[in-house]
């Protein structure tokens, strides 16, 4: 007979319980970032499920870890709308850091040779 596999949330719960130690040693603000962590693997059960890793928490943090990613694409775009709001200016910061990096590095130039 084959072997009964555990419905998605039922794993994600016991992956949960698992870390529940290491929860509790928390402050109380990382442990609300614990669990918003934990819950963000929720939104991607079907993903989960459907890569049946052997080992579960693999999945739980790939699923983590993308919803992380999607946060920090969205805070670059509001970076992005921020500064060309306030400054006017298309470009984003480390592209024109970069042309002043590159601008000083010149007149030092410059400067040696004269």
């Amino acid at each position: 007979m084959g072997r009964t596999v555990l419905p998605i949330a039922q794993v994600i719960q016991q992956e949960r319980e698992e870390w529940s130690k290491f929860r509790r040693v928390l402050r109380k603000e990382d442990q609300a970032a614990f669990d918003e962590m934990f819950d963000s693997a929720k939104y991607h059960s079907a993903a989960c499920a459907y890569a049946s890793r052997p080992v579960p928490m693999e999945s739980i943090f790939m699923a983590v870890l993308l919803e992380h990613q999607k946060t920090i694409a969205a805070l670059r775009e509001q970076i992005k709308k921020l500064e060309t709001f306030t400054t006017g200016n298309t470009g984003s910061t480390r592209e024109r850091e970069k042309t002043k990096r590159e601008k000083d590095s010149k007149e030092e130039k410059e400067t040696d040779y004269k």
